[in-house]
């Protein structure tokens, strides 16, 4: 009678005189997948069976990998229009260009103007104008742009102690503190008498000469 537990024992070798048994596993089989032409190894470790039970072949799997790569389509990018591009960056530079040159003439402007004037702006000049003054000792005006509100200075032949201040007009708007004015003395109204110019920017206020002082006109 054939006995399933003679023919597990016959696959172990046995020595005498020992305990030890050594068992011999079978070679790794390989099984070709004729579908998706796909290698698949598979290792069996027999176990010795119990008596009573049936002998079970553990299969070992290795992961699978494809041979075949995937490739998946990408969207191809929208080329943009060369030209508009070109465009629009120099519109940007010309722009930036006129802010640029904008920029540094204000800047030169003001530099040129710190150089004349000081801070704050200020101007001077002489003339014989009448009062206690000759060609020798001609008058001294000083013209200041004080937070935006110009004052005339009158300095008589020259002599400080009669010295006179004259309220001008006040200057409006952002930066007008740094606006220089400047004077002069000249015949308005025909009367032969030097009058007292004051130059802000394109306007001029005019003060009237009575023979011995200053009157702004209105």
């Amino acid at each position: 009678m054939y006995d399933p537990a003679e023919e597990d024992d016959a696959i172990y070798e046995t020595r005498s005189r020992t305990s030890t048994r050594r068992y011999r596993s079978n070679p790794p089989t390989r099984e070709r997948n004729t579908r998706d032409d796909v290698m698949i190894d598979r290792k069996a470790v027999p176990q010795r069976r119990r008596s009573g039970q049936t002998r079970e072949m553990p299969m070992v799997e290795v992961p699978v990998r494809e041979s075949r790569d995937l490739k998946r389509e990408r969207p191809k990018a929208k080329k943009g229009n060369p030209a508009l591009l070109i465009m629009v960056i120099g519109m940007a530079c010309t722009v930036l260009l006129i802010i640029g040159m904008s920029t540094l003439a204000s800047w030169w402007h003001v530099y040129q103007d710190d150089l004349h004037y000081g801070r704050p702006r200020t101007s001077q000049f002489d003339a014989v104008v009448g009062h206690n003054d000759s060609a020798q000792n001609k008058t001294h005006f000083v013209i200041i742009n004080l937070n935006r509100r110009i004052q005339i200075i009158e300095i008589p032949g020259g002599d400080p102690s009669k010295s006179r201040m004259f309220t001008g007009p006040s200057l409006v708007g952002d930066g007008q503190d740094l606006t220089p004015a400047w004077g002069e003395a000249k015949d308005v109204n025909g009367d032969g008498k030097p009058d007292l110019i004051v130059h802000v920017l394109d306007q001029q206020f005019i003060f009237l000469n009575d023979g011995s002082t200053f009157h702004q006109q209105h």
